[in-house]
């Protein structure tokens, strides 16, 4: 795995940090490459019981695309008339990446500490928690460069702030204060720039240490109740609880709180 991204595994937590400080944590094709394969990693590990997706310096968590090294790309496919097949970026990168976060049986945990513009957005939208430094600003961006939406945006942000208000936020891009992303729902928590790693792991591993069976068919169910009725939903409720309900971790859980004692959780 490139350096441009990092990947590490400690005591059930796996933590994918973006590592191209430099140029906002853009996503040049080796960090778009490294990171499907962190998120991919993480997704299917059944030893991870939790992700932290942050990144590196205080300027931005992604940018998105690299645009600089996406204009060399466009130049020669339009050269060689394939002007579309530099977009194939798409389904072989951003794709997977949201895919692998979004289904991954565990909780995924998004630390902002700067701007998230374009796709960098998307991915933060697509882990199940966000906490964000005061510093940090979102912007959609992709109609400032005459795109349309990618990395799963046009599914996650109006499930997060409405259909209305995502047209707006897409077809009107602007930097979104980390306040005003608060009270639309995009941050989850706030926190001082300072303190943002530390709460960020805190939160992660808490969850990494909490019963994750149930997290994974909270998502499950989640994702499930946005597309389908009420009782296609319920049905869907029954047979979760019904799974959830024979693990050992709900007998735990439940002994530990007739004898007053913190759970310990086996994820099975």
């Amino acid at each position: 795995m490139a350096d441009t991204v990092l990947y590490e595994v400690s005591d059930g937590l796996a933590t994918i940090t973006l590592n191209r400080p430099e140029a906002m944590n853009a996503m040049n094709i080796e960090t778009k490459v490294a990171f499907r394969e962190a998120a991919q990693a993480a997704a299917a590990d059944d030893s991870v019981r939790a992700v932290l997706l942050t990144a590196a310096g205080d300027r931005a968590f992604c940018v998105g695309q690299d645009l600089k090294e996406h204009i060399g790309g466009l130049m020669a496919a339009r050269e060689a008339g394939s002007g579309g097949g530099v977009m194939s970026t798409v389904q072989e990168h951003y794709n997977p990446i949201v895919r692998a976060l979004t289904g991954a049986a565990k909780p995924v945990v998004a630390a902002v500490n700067g701007v998230a513009a374009g796709a960098g957005f998307g991915f933060a939208l697509a882990a199940d928690y966000r906490i964000v430094a005061d510093t940090a600003a979102f912007n959609t961006s992709f109609a400032g460069v005459a795109l349309t939406a990618d990395s799963g945006i046009s599914w996650t942000l109006p499930r997060v702030v409405g259909p209305s208000r995502a047209a707006d936020l897409l077809l009107f891009p602007r930097s979104i204060t980390a306040q005003e992303a608060y009270e639309l729902g995009i941050a989850n928590r706030i926190v001082p720039s300072a303190d943002l790693a530390a709460e960020a792991v805190k939160v992660a591993r808490g969850l990494a240490e909490g019963p994750t069976l149930a997290y994974a068919a909270l998502k499950e169910s989640l994702a499930y109740g946005l597309s389908h009725s009420l009782e296609e939903t319920l049905e869907k409720e029954d047979e979760l609880q019904t799974r959830a309900g024979s693990s050992e971790d709900h007998v735990i859980a439940v002994q530990a709180f007739v004898n007053k004692e913190k759970p310990k959780y086996l994820g099975r």
